[in-house]
């Protein structure tokens, strides 16, 4: 005995591969489908529609393959209302909860579609009827769930709506369809980076930089600090470490108890990160280092002076840590989560831990742009699943003065 169920795909569907992938995944799981209707979009601003119908040899097939396709995008035409199940206790959710992609979504209520707030990847959706000014959907982590939260408990009613792959290359985001690149020319890519982070500032965005260590080891801390003072860059996400080497060359001239500049290993120098350590500390934490003139520059100066938000996530690998440095795991989490909410665009530099961390908290339609000299870093953060991402497989040391140089010469001549 055969079953069915209709599905539609809209969009630019073609050119975005949507379409192949419904397919693809169809023929992968076991399943056929029969063609119904397709209205082609006959320029490149104009949508296409398909509607198919997905058979499967039983139900538990069909589910399964319709529950791939809703990955994708596809919806089931004249939806239910999605079911809502309240939460037994703190922390738990019912079994067959819907998981977030982090693709812009929507839930339908009382026969309308709301759209979820904060949408990221893994999470559950909380639909609040009574709330002000209308019912609401949005996100909440499984350790944020209240008991009687009223929790979608599956992916009936819940339509995705992944973003459409930049078209004909225009605007200052249409060089981000090129996915990982190692091999085009890195002085024209860094000047379209440059582009996206000036249209962005110009609308009045928020920049957000996810930093490694790497990038002061580099020696690039100087040119970075120097983007921070000019207002290229709105939050800093990053961990004890970058603190702790960005501190230790304002104080000693050293990262890593290594010269930058002479490459020369000083006596002695293998301590001052720890000697870096203990000042802040003794201060009270960074700003009051600064304020007690102990640290006088460095990228760290350079946010508290400038007001940028920063986020120093711990780890159990860190010395010290920093006064500053935020230990408890779960609540690093939601900082780091706050400012990618923030975020219209989030540049990675040299750091595969950080920008995972930051990654999982994304919507798909955030431009992201990472840098790491390690192709399997870059390769990890856009497989994630964002639309909007280019990744640079260069050095870091050369990619942040040049963009410094792009962005602030450029714009004060």
């Amino acid at each position: 005995m055969t079953v069915a169920r209709a599905i539609e795909v809209e969009g630019h569907v073609i050119d975005s591969g949507t379409l192949q992938r419904c397919m693809t995944t169809i023929m992968d799981l076991g399943g056929d489908f029969d063609v119904e209707q397709f209205d082609v979009g006959r320029h490149k601003h104009a949508e296409s529609y398909c509607r198919m119908l997905v058979m499967a040899d039983d139900e538990e097939t069909l589910h399964e393959i319709l529950h791939e396709l809703h990955q994708t995008g596809a919806h089931v035409p004249n939806p239910r209302d999605a079911r809502l199940e309240p939460a037994p206790a703190d922390q738990v959710v019912p079994q067959g909860f819907y998981s977030t992609t982090n693709h812009p979504t929507q839930v339908r209520h009382d026969d309308e579609w709301l759209d979820v707030e904060r949408i990221e990847m893994d999470c559950a959706v909380v639909v609040d009827p009574d709330a002000d000014g209308g019912p609401r959907a949005y996100t909440k982590v499984l350790n944020a769930i209240e008991a009687g939260d009223l929790v979608v408990a599956d992916e009936f009613g819940v339509r995705v709506d992944p973003p459409d792959r930049p078209r004909g290359g225009s605007g200052p985001f249409g060089f981000m369809q090129g996915g990982v690149s190692s091999e085009r020319p890195s002085e024209s890519l860094i000047e379209d980076v440059a582009d996206v982070i000036r249209e962005a500032k110009a609308d009045g965005g928020t920049v957000l930089a996810v930093t490694g260590p790497a990038l002061l080891h580099s020696g690039a801390g100087p040119e970075f600090a120097r983007l921070v003072r000019e207002g290229y860059v709105d939050a800093l996400s990053t961990g004890n470490g970058f603190a702790v080497h960005d501190i230790e060359r304002n104080i000693y001239g050293t990262s890593l108890g290594l010269n930058v500049e002479t490459l020369e290993s000083p006596r002695k120098g293998h301590k001052h990160h720890i000697y870096a350590i203990s000042e802040v500390i003794r201060a009270g934490g960074i700003e009051a280092a600064i304020e007690d003139g102990v640290v006088d520059s460095g990228v760290m100066y350079d946010c508290v002076q400038q007001d940028v938000d920063y986020v120093l996530a711990g780890s159990i690998r860190d010395d010290g840590p920093l006064p500053d440095t935020i230990t408890d795991a779960v609540e690093a989490q939601n900082a780091i989560r706050d400012q990618a909410h923030e975020a219209d665009v989030v540049i990675m530099l040299s750091t595969l831990l950080h920008s995972v961390a930051v990654g999982n908290c994304l919507p798909s339609t955030t431009p992201v742009i990472c840098v790491d000299i390690d192709p399997s870093t870059v390769t990890q953060l856009l497989d994630r699943g964002s639309s909007q991402a280019v990744g640079m497989v260069t050095d870091v040391g050369t990619f942040v003065p040049t963009l410094a140089d792009k962005l602030i010469d450029q714009d004060d001549e």
